[in-house]
Order: C-alpha cells, then sequence, then structure tokens
C-alpha cells in the first residue's frame, strides 16, 4: 500500500528502513520534540519493525519525497480498536533540518485520508509535548483539537513540559476536509 500526494508518499516501512530508524533517534533535537530518552541498537529497531509487521492492530510507514525517493520521517497509526473506531497516531521527521518544510503536515493530510476514508475510523489520537511548537501547529492545522493536558508530565534537558493529548473525529476531519 502506498499513500500519495504531489510531494511525498506514505509506504509502509521495512526492514531496510532500519539504519534511517536508528540515525533519527540519534538526532538530539528530534529526541527532545519527541522526549525520546532510551537509546537504541540496530538489532532492537530491526525486532520493531518485525513485530510491527505482524502486528495487525497498527500501520507503519515510512514518509518518502517523490522525486528523490529519500526517507524523511515516520510515522504510525497504531492501538487500533474496530469496536470503538479508534486509533493512535505519532509522527516523527528524520531530522531537524527536514522540518518546516511541510512534509509533516502533508503526511498527516494523507494518514487522516486513509485513517477516515479507508478504515473507517471515528477518532483518532495523539499525544504531543508542550515545547514541540512546530508540531502543535501542524496537527492543529489538520483539524486536531486539544482535549487534554498531562501538566509538567515529561522531565528532559533539565526542564518539564506538559504532555498534550489532542485528537480529531470524523466530523471535524470532514470539516477540514471541505
Amino acid at each position: 500500500m502506498k499513500l500519495t500526494n504531489e510531494r511525498i508518499y506514505l509506504r509502509p516501512a521495512e526492514l531496510a528502513d532500519a539504519p534511517l530508524f536508528l540515525k533519527h533517534t540519534e538526532d538530539e533535537e528530534i529526541r527532545h520534540m519527541t522526549g525520546t530518552k532510551a537509546r537504541f541498537s540496530i538489532e532492537q529497531i530491526e525486532r520493531h519493525i518485525e513485530r510491527i509487521q505482524q502486528d495487525d492492530t497498527r500501520f507503519d510507514f515510512a514518509i518518502c519525497l517523490n522525486e528523490t525517493d529519500q526517507f524523511v520521517g515516520e510515522l504510525s497509526v497504531f492501538d487500533i480498536d474496530l469496536d470503538n473506531q479508534s486509533a493512535g497516531f505519532r509522527i516523527a521527521m528524520n531530522a531537524m533540518q527536514l522540518t518546516g518544510k511541510g512534509y509533516g503536515t502533508e503526511a498527516i493530510e494523507l494518514v487522516l485520508e486513509f485513517v477516515f476514508e479507508e478504515l473507517k475510523l471515528n477518532r483518532l489520537q495523539l499525544e504531543v509535548y508542550s515545547h514541540n511548537e512546530r508540531g502543535l501547529r501542524a496537527y492543529e492545522k489538520n483539524g486536531f483539537k486539544r482535549e487534554g493536558v498531562l501538566r509538567e508530565a515529561l522531565y528532559y534537558q533539565g526542564a518539564f513540559s506538559d504532555e498534550i493529548i489532542m485528537a480529531i473525529i470524523r466530523s471535524d476531519y470532514l470539516k477540514v476536509k471541505l
């Protein structure tokens, strides 16, 4: 399965992506934006990719540029609950120099179409840290609404950040899409 727009495409994550996944987990600014404290080995990343490929409650995508096929980030729709028509969502770009170019926003647009029109879900939820202002703007631009705050939930680099819970429901998506 491949989801495409004018500048990017989403394709399923592959074992061959492991070195790129590992590289983005080592970018200090990306680690800060995502609150990632753990360090990973290539073997751990490979086992993770093998595990998620077998998990029918999730879809994991590489974000790639149409023009060059460059891998610029990754995203996941996970914990898919068909009974409640809901799922979780997360996205990360590979490096900070790739942020601010609209790739993340476009990837979110593609995944929202997939979630609401193909999977027929009603709710997509994410958590984002308050210091990740770019992420917050991209989510809000795509119709996500703030639903709650876990105050000072992350202690990272000597400072506390709130964890903001956001979601978009089908009716929000339909309003943004029009």
